[in-house]
Parts: structure tokens; sequence; C-alpha cells
């Protein structure tokens, strides 16, 4: 059975990752509103992704006998400024994850969850992938921004970008 404490903090990280789906699915509908069809779709892609991530910790608090809970969610912006304002709002939006899995880290070794802590090492691998992911993306488009033709090739390669789903639960 899970401490009242880490209980807590793993409602709130599922919070986090719903509220992350919720982000890159509404940074989908501008990019394709805006013409980044291949920006759209990866987008949608990695929300599935980050749904995944979210039932990961939904089943984990279940299987130790408590009873995951779902937060009502804040609806995330909607207007941005360029591709490029895009891609720095999730590599930022990715270091505060990071910084939410650290701190889960940290209380899970203090009270000596040895379970809980073998669990969140995914995370911790997971977020070192997404912060060098989006961090690339970021910078590439840094370098083109000014140049459409630039923009419509990073565009198109983010199309064929895999997003690798994670269905485990």
């Amino acid at each position: 059975m899970l401490s009242a404490l880490i209980f807590d903090k793993l409602n709130q990280q599922i919070e986090i990752e719903f509220y992350s789906a919720n982000l890159y699915l509404q940074m989908a509908s501008w990019c394709d509103a805006n013409n980044f069809s291949g920006s759209a779709k990866f987008l949608l892609e990695h929300a599935d992704e980050e749904m995944g991530h979210m039932r990961r910790i939904f089943t984990y608090i279940n299987d130790t006998g408590s009873q995951a809970i779902i937060p009502a969610l804040q609806q995330p912006p909607h207007q941005y400024e360029s591709l490029l304002g895009v891609f720095e709002e999730i590599y930022k939006h990715e270091c505060y994850v990071t910084s939410t899995i650290n701190e889960l880290v940290a209380v899970t070794t203090n009270a000596n969850d040895y379970s809980t802590l073998n669990f969140l090492q995914w995370y911790v691998a997971e977020q070192h992938e997404e912060e060098r992911l989006f961090m690339g993306i970021r910078d590439r488009i840094k370098m083109v921004s000014d140049s459409a033709t630039g923009l419509l090739i990073i565009d198109n390669e983010l199309e064929t970008k895999s997003v690798a789903v994670d269905t485990a639960e």
C-alpha cells in the first residue's frame, strides 16, 4: 500500500501527464490551423504517448491497492506566435515534467519506498529522452526560423518522425 504522501504525489503526476497530452493536442490543432501538418501529426502522436505515461501511473496506483484519482484539468493555451514558440513551450514544459519526476524520486527515496522508486526509473530515462528530443527540434527550428523553406523542411521531417507510443500498463 502506498503512503499518503506518495499516493498524493503520484496522483499529481497523473494530472501533469494528462495535462501534457492535452497541451500537445492543443498545439497540434494550432499547427494544423497554421499549415504545419507534419508538426500536427507528430504532436498528435506525442499526445498519445503522454496518455500512455498517465495510464502507466494510473495502473501502478491501482495495482498497489489504492485508487487512482482523475483530476479536473486546466485548459492549455491555444495561441502561439510561431512554430518556434510551440517547440520552445514544449521544451520548457518537458523540463518542468522532469523536475516533478525528480521530486517524486526524492520523495520515494526518503520514504524507503523502493517499489515505487523502481517504477519511477522508467520515467527518469523517458524524461531524459523527451528533453533531448524537444531541445533538438527547438534548436533546429531556431536555425531556420527566418526561412519559410527551412520551416517546411522541418515540418516535413516531423511528419515522418515516429513516436514510440507506450501501451504498457
